[in-house]
């Protein structure tokens, strides 16, 4: 047990240990861009997987390409856990990316300070529709370009225009497999999520 300095009395107190900060962020984007592999690089704990072997019926109808290599999918969500200080720790849900398990990102994202949109240039329309959910739910989310080896870079200026993105929507470049890279972009939600609670109290005063 940690304990303070003593008293004049020459009692000792007790120090309560710091009770840190739990915050929800999700991890939302297209079919195979990255998610699982992001929450896998950065989580403290083995992160939970739901995935399962990809099916003759399920290639059917989910899109492989760019992703012809992926074997497996997210099936219901991805979960891991890093602690940013030692008074401040972050929950991470990857969200499932094909259409048909949407139905499950209402439930993810309540009580989530924010969000990861990750981004593949080689199929970017794939992460349209999380732009528009976060946007429609007013969640604070950034979007991190997750830079696969091979795949063409694109300025920020240039990404942004083409999700044509509000322009405090803070765009990121990154590598998903990276530990550090990835910190970065958590990072920038949390600062992200924080300037904008900050901007509306005080619009609010007004």
């Amino acid at each position: 047990m940690a304990f303070g300095r003593s008293s004049r009395s020459g009692v000792m107190h007790a120090v309560s240990p710091i009770e840190p900060l739990t915050l929800k962020i999700l991890v939302a984007g297209g079919f195979g861009v990255g998610k699982t592999t992001l929450v896998s690089a950065v989580s403290e704990i083995r992160p939970l997987r739901t995935e399962e072997l990809l099916s003759e019926p399920s290639a059917s109808v989910d899109d492989l390409s760019g992703v012809e290599t992926k074997s497996t999918t997210t099936v219901a969500m991805d979960f891991g856990r890093i602690t940013l200080r030692d008074d401040l720790v972050l929950y991470l849900f990857g969200t499932p990316g094909q259409d048909r398990f949407w139905f499950l990102w209402d439930e993810l994202a309540q009580g989530a300070l924010g969000a990861v949109v990750l981004a593949d240039t080689r199929r970017l329309a794939d992460c349209f529709a999380a732009v528009d959910y976060f946007e429609r739910r007013g969640i604070p989310f950034l979007v991190a370009v997750n830079c696969f080896d091979g795949a063409d870079r694109h300025p920020v200026v240039t990404v942004r225009d083409a999700l044509d993105l509000e322009p405090e929507v803070p765009v990121l470049l990154c590598d998903a497999r990276d530990r550090e890279s990835v910190k970065d972009v958590l990072v920038g939600v949390v600062e992200h999520a924080m300037s904008l609670a900050r901007a509306r109290r005080q619009a609010a005063q007004v």
